[in-house]
């Protein structure tokens, strides 16, 4: 814990996986792990923190836009497309009106517009749609190689990261098993020391109830 009280400002890790090697000596600790995670997680709040911001709104100003993605959320299949647009269908009615006739006409009008603009967008397309297409390549080229080199740039760091860690846990393992192992030797020595003045109490008793036996002679 920090001075100020910030719980998650300090955090201590005692793992070091590159050295520890338990789960490999006592294949029982790696299901008792598992189990002390799922109860972890049970105890998890599901309330999110208040730090956490709201999911945020797609598309809050485009209706259509928003229609469309609860269609997809949804799983509802895609309206046919309307094709009597691209019809030039006569007047339905018999005998037809003159509105009838009237909107026939405005639809022909719509649909040679349409050819129209169809026809313009081919030519423009023939005339400058090669070297457009060659531009957005060459861009799309260039922007695959700063791709593939951020890539392999944050794969080294990676590997540099990972490499400093193990080097990093197996110098601070080795540091550890050695203060175990004097832990133990000292352990050891203290266990000795007491089992010797142990011997050393029971000897001077001994003696002194040989000086007391002496004495009364």
């Amino acid at each position: 814990m920090s001075a100020n009280g910030d719980t998650h400002s300090s955090v201590l890790l005692d793992s070091l996986p590159y050295y520890d090697n338990d789960l490999e000596r006592d294949a029982s600790l790696k299901e008792r792990a598992e189990k002390l995670i799922q109860k972890e997680l049970k105890q998890q709040p599901q309330a999110l923190h208040p730090r956490v911001p709201p999911p945020p709104t797609l598309f809050a100003n485009y209706p259509m836009l928003q229609a469309e993605l609860a269609r997809v959320e949804a799983r509802e299949p895609m309206p046919p497309i309307d094709t009597l647009r691209y019809q030039l269908p006569g007047p339905t009615k018999t005998p037809a009106t003159e509105e009838d006739w009237d909107a026939a006409l405005k639809n022909a009008h719509a649909q040679l517009e349409h050819q129209r603009l169809r026809h313009m967008n081919l030519a423009l397309l023939q005339q400058y749609g090669s070297n457009s297409w060659r531009i957005h390549n060459y861009l799309m080229e260039s922007t695959s190689q700063n791709l593939d080199k951020t890539v392999e740039d944050l794969k080294q760091l990676t590997v540099e990261v990972n490499r400093e860690r193990k080097n990093s846990q197996t110098a601070v393992g080795a540091q550890l098993t050695a203060l175990e192992t004097r832990w133990t030797e000292l352990i050891s020595s203290v266990l000795q020391i007491e089992m010797a003045n142990v011997a050393l109490e029971a000897e001077l008793g001994e003696l002194s109830q040989r000086e007391v036996e002496l004495a009364s002679l």
